[in-house]
């Protein structure tokens, strides 16, 4: 320790955690203190209270003196909260959510949909059948019945090695504080889309508000609701974590969704993602799991459903344009091994398609539409979808080194 310093001693501060000195030496505080410090703290406390006597005995000075305080008091606080130092009323928070969940709940259905499933392996070598059942969620669309829902809900039909299932044998609703199951018809579905309405015979229902989910931004309240592992009328809650975010589910379908925070579980899918005005702002369709991954869930935005719900109840389906191809991406690389160009390598035609009455032949590479640059698939989809059936569409393709453009019609998607 240093010379100087040896009469001191470091302390740790349990408030701080900083270290002080203290002074270890106490005999100076004792000589002279009554003269030292005693009779001048008395004497500068009468002459305090002198002063202060006088100050509030005459009333403009009073008043100054009191305003003066509340001023300091506001300015404190108003330090504190610039530095984030703040309270935040959690009964707003339960307020909105209790809000919204009131609004939208009526509006949500459960879902339980049955179906056979077939098993092609036994050990006596006969087919074996039995009865399974999924369960999901849905959104009132119409107060006659109309309900909004996932297809991967309603359409179950697939088939592995060893069973089969089949499509769905019977389709069941439960409405809002009603456990009654109405029986409910499968009006139309979509695969590329993931949507479905069903509609059961009741009228006078709650039908859902919609919001406008392009407007909708990062970090604003979102709530599931839904029927999670048949549970349910049950509701989550969190934020808006992403919006027009690209995911790809297991079969290789790309959307463009809300991504959420709030729990999505099984048996969520097809019911609502809603706003803090319990209004409905996307689907709720899919999740990320696995080890590591937590609150992260999707939801369809729900103004890319109106024209899919009004195609569905009108046709029973969705109507597309098409031209009749299947292709094959060209980057960089496999482009110049194969003496070609960046774009989409035309690997078939259809017999009778908009693609063949275009002139479009297998071998050409498509590299621009509309004057739009192409490098892949999914680019010419996106340009061939902004467009309605029997709308013109330009291509230009590269055919054996030269380039030459095209006008396709397009046709109905078969």
């Amino acid at each position: 320790m240093d010379e100087n310093n040896k009469n001191f001693k470091t302390v740790q501060n349990p408030n701080t955690y900083k270290t002080i000195y203290q002074n270890e030496s106490t005999d100076k505080l004792k000589i002279g203190f009554g003269k030292g410090v005693l009779l001048p703290f008395l004497s500068g406390v009468v002459g305090c209270a002198v002063v202060l006597g006088t100050c509030f005995g005459i009333p403009s000075i009073r008043s100054q003196i009191l305003t003066s305080n509340t001023v300091n008091k506001t300015n404190s606080s108003n330090t504190q909260n610039s530095g984030y130092i703040s309270q935040t009323s959690l009964s707003n928070y339960s307020d909105t959510s209790i809000y919204a969940a009131n609004k939208i709940l009526p509006s949500i259905v459960g879902i339980k949909v049955e179906y056979n499933v077939s098993s092609l392996f036994s050990m006596f070598g006969k087919t074996q059948s039995s009865t399974a059942t999924a369960s999901g969620s849905g959104i009132i669309i119409s107060d006659d019945g109309y309900i909004l829902t996932n297809n991967h809900i309603v359409s179950t039909s697939s088939e592995e090695s060893y069973y089969e299932v089949s499509e769905a044998t019977k389709v069941t609703v439960t409405l809002f504080g009603d456990e009654t199951e109405y029986e409910a018809k499968i009006i139309g579905k979509d695969e590329q889309t993931d949507l479905a309405v069903i509609k059961i015979e009741k009228t006078g229902l709650s039908k859902a508000e919609f919001a406008d989910s392009d407007n909708i931004k990062v970090g604003e309240f979102a709530m599931a609701v839904g029927n999670p592992l048949g549970l349910q009328s049950s509701i989550t809650c969190g934020v808006v974590s992403a919006v027009n975010r690209e995911v790809t589910d297991s079969d290789g379908k790309k959307f463009t969704l809300i991504q959420t925070d709030a729990a999505i579980n099984s048996g969520n899918s097809g019911g609502a993602l809603v706003n803090s005005d319990g209004k409905v702002i996307g689907i709720n369709t899919l999740k990320l799991s696995g080890t590591g991954i937590e609150g992260m869930g999707f939801a369809i935005p729900i103004n890319s459903t109106t024209d899919i719900t009004s195609q569905l109840i009108q046709y029973s389906k969705v109507k597309r344009p098409y031209i009749g191809i299947s292709g094959m991406d060209l980057d960089e690389k496999m482009a110049k091994a194969n003496k070609l160009v960046v774009g989409v390598y035309v690997k078939t035609v259809d017999d009778f398609s908009a693609g063949e009455k275009a002139g479009i032949k297998i071998g050409d590479v498509i590299i621009e539409a509309d004057g739009k640059k192409i490098t892949n698939m999914d680019e010419l989809n996106e340009v061939k979808n902004s467009h309605q059936i029997g709308d013109e569409m330009k291509i230009k393709v590269n055919r054996d080194g030269n380039e030459k453009e095209l006008t396709i019609v397009l046709g109905e998607q078969p």
